[in-house]
């Protein structure tokens, strides 16, 4: 991997207030974290749910702390005007707000963008939600589970797997993590904007259309029917395992031909150009199958890595913790919370001249409270006390 400039933060200097709670927000905001930006974590007295979300160690939630490393914990009581008060003062000097409520929360605690672009009008606001800001759907609630159904992914991923009549279940929230994903991007967009116009905007994220950008050739498809079938890559039994193979190109495929010695699989004419391979791509699997049965696993894939045919083995979660490449690539980060240290995993994308590597500490609740106010709103120490009397922290 090349050396980067670790002294480069690029978005060093700009402060975030992130109201967000369970994944798409908070990735969101972590992710602007890791390049640098103030993050200021505003959660219950309480503390945010997911802090009790298993795996936890010690009291301590990993899945939590994945969602939230480098973050500074400002713990307020946001019905509480004292609370509402110095959320506005400390927008006065934010540039970015994140925020994942059903549509309408913020304004009714008098935090929604129109009051606070009011403030400060150079204010980015993003709002990610289920459905969007607007339209019929708008309030209805919505988890990534119901955006994957109502999308027509999940449907989508039934078809494929051929020997389904109904939808899979699943805990893999995709639309979270694209949510968040196109959050930032869109974040980073209205800051080259800001710099140019002085002013900042509403970003507007729904879930649903983050899984609709997903399903790139099946949304054309609905419109435009396909009477072939599409491939579908799935696993072929090794001695001792399961493996994917992808001959996509006509070169893997006369790649892949050389390695088995399958002069049938060669020279069968269901197979010969790439349409007619997409078309039968079942047949030529279990063709290819007759090769793979007979070698284990680790034999299968270093042929054909040989060869430079696409392939996997079909690994747990966890054996990427492991793996030297995503060692050597610097794929994971040490993060550390009262319960001690672990790995979290660092965004997919390294820069020559940037650190973007994810931040060491998972706050505790609230600990930063004296920190941020006195460093950003200049308040003393019997000023906090006062707020604290008054509840603005909780009781």
């Amino acid at each position: 991997m090349p050396e980067l400039n670790t002294a480069t933060a690029p978005l060093e200097g700009v402060r975030v207030l992130d109201f967000s709670i369970m994944l798409a927000g908070p990735y969101c905001a972590r992710l602007l974290s890791d390049v640098g930006a103030e993050v200021i974590k505003i959660e219950p007295p309480e503390g945010d749910d997911m802090r009790l979300r298993a795996p936890l160690r010690d009291g301590h939630s990993a899945y939590f702390g994945q969602l939230n490393a480098g973050k500074r914990s400002l713990a307020l009581d946001l019905k509480n005007s004292e609370a509402i008060g110095l959320v506005h003062r400390l927008v006065e000097q934010t540039d970015i707000v994140v925020e994942n409520f059903r549509p309408g929360v913020m304004d009714r605690l008098g935090l929604g963008y129109e009051a606070l672009r009011g403030i400060n009008p150079r204010l980015i606001y993003c709002s990610i939600s289920g459905y969007g800001q607007s339209g019929p759907a708008a309030e209805r609630a919505a988890y990534a589970m119901i955006v994957h159904a109502e999308s027509g992914f999940d449907r989508a991923l039934m078809r494929y797997a051929g020997d389904r009549d109904r939808p899979a279940a699943g805990a893999v929230f995709v639309a979270d993590l694209l949510g968040g994903i196109f959050g930032y991007s869109a974040i980073q967009t209205a800051l080259v904007q800001r710099s140019r116009t002085g002013q900042g905007q509403r970003i507007d994220v729904a879930l649903m259309d983050c899984m609709l950008n997903l399903l790139v050739y099946e949304l054309q498809e609905a419109q435009f029917p396909v009477h072939a079938p599409r491939p579908t890559y799935g696993p072929v039994r090794a001695s001792d395992g399961d493996i994917l193979i992808a001959p996509v190109t006509s070169r893997n495929f006369a790649a892949l031909c050389e390695v088995t010695g399958d002069r049938a699989l060669a020279e069968d004419a269901r197979f010969n150009t790439v349409p007619a391979r997409g078309a039968n791509w079942g047949a030529m699997m279990r063709q290819i199958g007759t090769w793979t049965e007979r070698h284990t696993v680790r034999e299968c894939i270093a042929a054909l890595d040989r060869a430079g045919v696409p392939c996997a083995e079909y690994r747990d979660p966890g054996a990427a913790l492991t793996d030297p490449h995503l060692s050597q690539r610097g794929a994971f980060a040490t993060i550390a919370d009262g319960a001690g240290e672990f790995f979290g995993v660092n965004p997919p994308w390294k820069m020559s001249g940037a650190d973007c590597s994810m931040r060491r500490e998972v706050s505790a609740v609230g600990a930063h409270r004296d920190e941020v106010l006195s460093r950003a709103l200049g308040l003393s120490s019997a000023e906090i006390a006062s707020l604290a009397e008054a509840g603005a922290f909780g009781k």
